[in-house]
């Protein structure tokens, strides 16, 4: 989402970027303390890329559940930045963390406004609508394999390159991706998918695609922040 993210930026927005696993599970020559580490520099560095204020991540690989406690933290990090568009993963996605991770957005970004339920640390409750918006799986289909059709395109064309820049200071995933999941090339699999992407929309050399998520509990109208940059 990266692309997007840049796009917002230059029109003005201001950008915050939080990962919620700290990658500990993500290597297969570090221990999970050092990949930990050595992944929380490599964000740090690519949020700085971005020109985004990173906040640090709140739970362990394959341990993000949807559970009161994490969704607490999460909570917590929403009120702070009080967000009038939430970018997160999709709800069906190849892998349980992310699918959590995108419960707890949407939830996190409910909550927002209610005042009666405590944050860890306590936050006090933001007000304000907010728009949320999923990003296409991996591989553009469910877990059981059903094509997921975007909402919309956003063209990122202008700033490929960076994306490609900001996308680069996660070295350390390099190794990890090849042994996992066959990508030889982390960087050069996120400038393919960006121009298939871009074919499919029919309009433009390179995109990110997205899906709105219901604003029900969310914004009193049907806000489309995004819709700008379609």
């Amino acid at each position: 989402m990266a692309g997007t993210l840049l796009r917002l930026a230059a029109a003005g927005w201001e950008l915050h970027y939080f990962n919620l696993s700290c990658g500990n599970g993500g290597s297969l020559e570090m221990d999970g303390e050092t990949a930990a580490r050595v992944r929380l520099e490599e964000a740090r560095e690519g949020a700085a890329r971005l020109g985004a204020r990173f906040y640090p991540p709140v739970a362990r690989d394959l341990e993000i559940v949807y559970s009161v406690d994490l969704l607490r933290k999460v909570a917590a990090v929403v009120r702070e930045v009080n967000p009038s568009v939430v970018l997160t993963h999709a709800l069906q996605d190849y892998m349980e963390d992310h699918m959590e991770t995108a419960r707890l957005a949407v939830t996190a970004a409910f909550a927002k406004h209610v005042p009666n339920f405590a944050s860890d640390p306590p936050v006090p409750g933001a007000p304000g609508d907010v728009a949320v918006y999923h990003a296409m799986p991996h591989g553009g289909c469910s877990p059981l394999r059903e094509k997921v059709e975007p909402d919309f395109y956003i063209d990122i064309s202008g700033v490929m390159e960076r994306k490609r820049h900001a996308l680069e200071a996660h070295q350390s995933q390099q190794s990890w991706l090849d042994a996992s999941q066959g990508m030889s090339s982390y960087v050069q699999s996120m400038m393919e998918t960006g121009k298939e992407l871009g074919r499919h929309s029919g309009r433009f050399g390179a995109a990110e695609a997205w899906r709105r998520h219901l604003h029900l509990g969310l914004s009193r109208t049907e806000i489309d922040p995004l819709a700008d940059f379609i």
